[in-house]
């Protein structure tokens, strides 16, 4: 999926933003622009989304926390990219995503943002930055938006946060909610346990009805039975993510890290690799250090 260059199609490309879009390219030798150049892609917008589910089609979410990967994802067609918590154990090593803060996570969403030319942005807010009030949702949501460039982001919880996103909303701020396993409240939930099972099913169904109800453009489901979250995909107007919720969401995500095999372990269930990104690397590494203490690199080629 992706917006279109058709002046007819209702995913054109955006009008220029009113007020400049950054300081002007160094000026080069002038050479008939390609076709893709004179008409490049927009910006991929909420309202892309939202049309992609009207049309049937579908969108690919992948995690990126970094310059090289965001701009890798992107030039891929990657439409959403996600700055997430799993960060946290992703990134900075901890054992699940409680412990990231704001401030740990506010540099690599501006990396992303960066280096993301296409796709829609997505930031994470972590644990603690915004149960305690509607307020403080607003507050940290304009933080990833003001100081992350982030373009809209993603909060935990069901129902019970439909007036925090009702006031983000309001506020400017785009949401995407995230129903069915909430990492961020593994402790309550007693573990990384599939949720929406059986009789379970109609909490969430009403819990993404009151988000959309509330404004968020977007429903994330995780780990959840695959007939639940067709479910509630036929219960909202807006498109559904999954991860590990079955194919019959607008869209799907993984941890790219996941997708493409660097972290080891044992892999949940939902997660195709694919690649070995892994093997790669520890290839690549053992190679450079045999060249190294063996005096073969650096050879003449990389001297002056």
């Amino acid at each position: 999926m992706a917006p279109s260059n058709s002046p007819d199609s209702p995913l054109s490309a955006e009008l220029p933003a009113p007020y400049g879009d950054g300081p002007a390219p160094a000026a080069s030798a002038p050479s008939a622009p390609s076709p893709a150049a004179a008409k490049p892609a927009g910006r991929i917008r909420t309202h892309h989304l939202r049309q992609a589910k009207i049309n049937g089609e579908r969108f690919a979410m992948l995690t990126a926390y970094d310059q090289y990967a965001a701009e890798i994802f992107d030039q891929a067609g990657i439409e959403v990219l996600l700055v997430g918590d799993s960060a946290s154990n992703n990134v900075f090593g901890n054992e699940t995503s409680l412990p990231v803060t704001v401030d740990e996570l506010l540099p690599l969403c501006r990396a992303v943002t960066r280096s993301a030319r296409r796709a829609l942005v997505v930031a994470d807010l972590p644990f603690g930055s915004y149960e305690v009030s509607a307020g403080q949702a607003v507050a940290t949501g304009v933080r990833f938006l003001k100081e992350g460039g982030a373009h809209a982001v993603k909060i935990e919880g069901g129902k019970f946060y439909a007036e925090t996103v009702r006031a983000m909303v309001q506020a400017g701020i785009p949401v995407m909610a995230h129903i069915g396993f909430t990492p961020q409240s593994e402790h309550a939930l007693g573990g990384y346990r599939v949720q929406g099972r059986g009789d379970d099913a109609q909490r969430l169904i009403e819990d993404a009805v009151a988000l959309a109800d509330a404004g968020a453009f977007c429903v994330l489901m995780e780990m959840v039975p695959a007939p639940t979250a067709a479910a509630v995909d036929a219960a909202v107007e807006v498109p559904t993510v999954g991860i590990g919720a079955g194919n019959a969401t607008t869209g799907q995500v993984l941890v790219w890290q996941d997708m493409a095999g660097l972290r080891g372990g044992k892999m949940a269930k939902f997660v195709k690799q694919y690649a070995d990104m892994r093997t790669t690397l520890s290839e690549a590494a053992r190679a450079y250090g045999e060249d190294v203490r063996s005096g073969q690199f650096p050879g003449p080629e990389h001297s002056f």
